[in-house]
């Protein structure tokens, strides 16, 4: 426990000095960028229905803890990040289903993405995943500068994949469309 303590004090004190630096240089400018791309080998709507069963997100994203759907359009999340647990909501802006889901945070750390699907013939589908956020505190700045952000989601893409493709079928679907305020349910 003491040396889980001293080396956690340890990356507070490198990662402030982190930032500092690359602040100072420039290099540190507030929001951060990930874009990450896999290829899945199961049909499109089998990799975008099993992508709307948010409530099975930590199954595959090494550090989400809990994913709760309060309806069809917010979610609430609980994740570990440098060993701390945080929580926060987040709406979906935008649904079509088969082609993306965008989304942002409204509580705790502003971050906001799109996830986009693409058909590469009958069984293979492109998964494109764009996230930004604001990292917050040293450590998150520090991991941050370190790419461990993209590192954890090329990560979760490759743990997707290799659930999906082992399944072979998604474990549920949602084939409603968000635009605006409201989702609209489709009948399929």
């Amino acid at each position: 426990m003491i040396n889980r303590l001293v080396t956690l004090a340890a990356l507070a004190v490198g990662g402030a000095y982190l930032a500092r630096q690359l602040k100072k240089n420039g290099m540190l400018k507030g929001d951060s960028t990930v874009r990450e791309t896999i290829v899945v080998d199961v049909p499109l709507r089998t990799a975008y229905d099993q992508w709307t069963q948010f409530e099975e997100f930590p199954s595959f994203m090494d550090s989400v803890q809990e994913v709760r759907q309060l309806d069809d359009k917010r979610l609430r999340w609980k994740a570990d990040v440098a060993g701390k647990t945080i929580e926060w909501d987040a709406e979906i802006t935008a649904q079509v289903p088969d082609r993306r889901i965008a989304w942002r945070s409204t509580t705790g750390t502003p971050n906001s993405g799109i996830v986009s699907f693409e058909p590469l013939g009958s069984r293979r589908t492109r998964i494109v995943l764009e996230m930004t956020y604001t990292p917050g505190g040293p450590l998150e700045v520090a991991g941050d500068a370190l790419g461990a952000v993209r590192t954890e989601a090329r990560n979760n893409l490759r743990r997707f994949k290799e659930t999906i493709e082992a399944r072979g079928r998604e474990t549920g679907a949602w084939r409603g469309t968000i635009a605006g305020d409201k989702p609209q349910p489709t009948t399929h």
